[in-house]
């Protein structure tokens, strides 16, 4: 999920008391400091795909919005810049529809496609009206996390990633991993989001046979998913900036890219972690896991947080707990924008707020506001 997942989706703002991300992370929050878990040296296995149950083809594409076609600007997979991201809606909607092309081409009886981005809309950011009609939606309704709450056993043979990104610290356009400032470790690997897409859907032996992005992504799986189809749409230039092939030519070659890779499906490898898992997060500006350096009991070093699990799925959500901790860096950057643009009394107003609301409370002068129910919806992924 994209960068924009700091809005919404598995990325949830509100904000977990520490106590309980260190619950959801397998950590103690007393005890002495045990120091790092040690690291399996066969950190993964890989395996022949799962065989087909059903006499179906049947492929799920995951979507994400930074490595598209066409595409060089940061605005254009962000919901708040409506007019930019409206003209991201036209480079996503043409690539999938060249990648669902490919797979039917290549042998697919199905082919169904959930948002792995997370724009902060409340529509799917594919245009339905030009999305291939060939194409099955995935829909809940209900939150669910996209890379691990669809996982089963014989629904699909393979999976395809789209408009994927670079990880953290790759230099690649827009480069992240999760959300904003995370960079995810597993057995001692630094992973992309397409490689906890593959370990997700190794459990059940159903592997990545496609992806594509931009070349830093090209080059961040070619050493741990060497099978994939990859093609690569564009070449970055920075973070922000991006050299974008024609659109033409590179939708020719993800549709070709897509068929191939679902020809050559028995050639790829499904992804399993070595158990137990070793897990880190470490945070980069704008995150921040300082605030857990004096917790006993975590192994807290360098803006890294390290535990054990027992499986991906646990080392999974003992991430995204402490990525809720992280994310209490970007208060920093609130303060200086409050700052910018109300001035120095910022503080002091801010100050009186905080000071006002402990008052009112020891006081039995406040109460919680009433939650606000949220009108019926379809989720359709991260959000």
């Amino acid at each position: 999920m994209g960068a924009v997942r700091a809005h919404g989706g598995a990325c949830k703002a509100a904000a977990l008391g520490t106590a309980a991300v260190l619950v959801a992370a397998g950590l103690s929050s007393c005890g002495g400091h045990a120091g790092p878990p040690p690291v399996s040296e066969r950190p993964r296995a890989l395996e022949e795909p799962a065989t087909d149950t059903d006499g179906l083809v049947r492929v799920l594409v995951y979507h994400d919005m930074e490595g598209l076609t066409g595409q060089s600007d940061p605005t254009t997979f962000r919901f708040s810049h409506p007019d930019r991201y409206a003209v991201g809606r036209t480079y996503l909607t043409g690539d999938v529809n060249a990648v669902v092309g490919g797979l039917f081409d290549g042998g697919a009886d199905e082919v169904h496609v959930v948002d792995g981005h997370g724009s902060g809309s409340p529509e799917p950011d594919l245009l339905l009206d030009e999305l291939d009609p060939r194409v099955t939606l995935v829909r809940r309704d209900r939150p669910f996390d996209a890379y691990v709450d669809l996982v089963e056993p014989g629904v699909y043979d393979a999976v395809a990633v789209v408009g994927m990104h670079a990880k953290t610290g790759s230099g690649g356009f827009a480069s992240h991993t999760f959300t904003l400032g995370i960079d995810m470790i597993l057995n001692g690997m630094a992973v992309t989001e397409t490689e906890i897409v593959g370990y997700s859907w190794g459990r059940v032996g159903v592997p990545v046979i496609f992806a594509s992005g931009d070349d830093r992504l090209e080059a961040d799986l070619a050493g741990p998913m060497p099978w994939v189809e990859f093609v690569r749409v564009k070449t970055a230039t920075s973070a922000s900036s991006a050299d974008p092939r024609p659109v033409e030519e590179a939708r020719f070659d993800l549709a070709a890219g897509a068929r191939r890779g679902l020809e050559e499906f028995r050639r790829a490898r499904a992804m399993r972690l070595s158990e137990p898992v070793n897990a880190t997060l470490h945070a980069v500006p704008p995150a921040d896991l300082s605030m857990l350096a004096a917790v006993p009991g975590v192994d807290y070093a360098d803006q890294r947080v390290t535990f054990e699990a027992n499986d991906f799925r646990a080392a999974y959500d003992g991430l995204v707990g402490l990525v809720t901790v992280a994310r209490g860096g970007y208060t920093s950057v609130m303060a200086e924008t409050a700052r910018s643009l109300v001035g120095p009394e910022f503080g002091a107003t801010y100050s009186d707020a905080l000071f006002g609301r402990w008052l009112d409370f020891e006081s039995g002068r406040w109460a919680a506001p009433e939650p606000v129910p949220d009108a019926p919806r379809t989720y359709h992924g991260f959000r």
